[in-house]
């Protein structure tokens, strides 16, 4: 991918125009009303450009100099475009988005980098999302619209953000668009998932054949995949905790098995808690993913087992 100014306003013009369409078809099918759907996407392509940021260094160094006041800002700022135009505006709602903006863009502003500040950094984090924080703040006017993904969306841009210009996490290889050789290895440690994964999947009985997705919800499913899900976790579980316990520890294969069980440890909540059968075979995935991020030495590489292990299993099992 093209990193320059011009490559981001590429990326910009034609994921603008792809997420209108997206928004307007969705809404029209789920026959949400246009007082609703019009600022919830406006929301959403607000948001868009500040999540594109941390793939394209040139222009993410245009706000390096005041960056944690703008980091605030972005944050809170999708909000207050949906918020404010469905009637869900509440003002300690925007007083928690401020306060947790300023609480991780200021981290390593006031704190130095060493391995108990990023750790506690990375607690921080887990505890927004395992606990929950965006549900009550990010109120929907439409049963069924789950609006917490915009939030969701902005905390990993922000997080993104302040590793690679204020902690200058080096070795992470951020970006959406994997290269040949990511391909090449991320698809490779996902046939190597397959030959453990699938007879986990069977012998303990976690899933089951269900009815297959259409070939255009397959590709869509993936991509959306790639550039948030898997771009997410990948960046935290692999560009973050797995790095980090390799320079703490000394060794990588501790690291691997570090960020692969805590990998685990965070889907015991899938359906059911504790779910030990789902928390295993993600821990198995993880595996996979830490060695294809630690050959390639980037997530884009990681992003593309992952995504095709989660594509894989919402288009053939139930």
């Amino acid at each position: 991918m093209n990193q320059s100014l011009g490559g981001f306003r590429a990326a910009l013009l034609a994921g603008w125009a792809a997420l209108s369409a997206a928004g307007l078809l969705y809404a029209r099918s789920k026959g949400i009303p246009a007082w609703a759907a019009i600022p919830i996407l406006a929301a959403f392509l607000v948001e868009y450009p500040f999540y594109l940021l941390p793939g394209f260094p040139a222009a993410a160094r245009l706000f390096e100099q005041r960056l944690p006041l703008f980091l605030i800002v972005s944050f809170v700022a999708p909000y207050v475009v949906y918020a404010a135009n469905t009637g869900q505006f509440r003002w300690w709602a925007l007083a928690q988005l401020a306060a947790l903006a300023a609480a991780l863009s200021l981290w390593y502003v006031v704190l130095p980098p060493a391995p108990p500040v990023d750790a506690a950094f990375l607690v921080l984090v887990a505890a927004v999302v395992l606990r929950k924080y965006l549900i009550p703040i990010y109120t929907s006017p439409i049963a069924g619209l789950h609006i917490e993904s915009l939030g969701h969306l902005a905390l990993i841009r922000l997080c993104a953000m302040v590793m690679l210009f204020e902690r200058r996490v080096a070795g992470i290889g951020f970006g959406f668009l994997p290269s040949r050789q990511d391909w090449r290895i991320g698809i490779r440690h996902f046939l190597y998932f397959l030959i453990a994964g699938i007879p986990l999947v069977w012998a303990t009985g976690l899933a089951h054949f269900g009815p297959v997705m259409p070939l255009w919800k397959i590709a869509a499913t993936f991509l959306g995949v790639l550039w948030v899900l898997a771009l997410s976790e990948e960046f935290f579980f692999r560009g973050l905790l797995q790095q980090w316990l390799t320079q703490w520890t000394g060794s990588p294969t501790m690291a691997l098995a570090g960020a692969a069980i805590a990998f685990g440890s965070v889907h015991l909540g899938f359906r059911s808690f504790p779910n030990w059968k789902f928390a295993l075979a993600a821990a198995v995935a993880g595996f996979f993913y830490g060695r294809a991020y630690s050959q390639a030495k980037s997530i884009r590489a990681s992003m593309v087992t992952h995504a095709l292990v989660v594509t894989m299993w919402r288009a053939l099992f139930a």
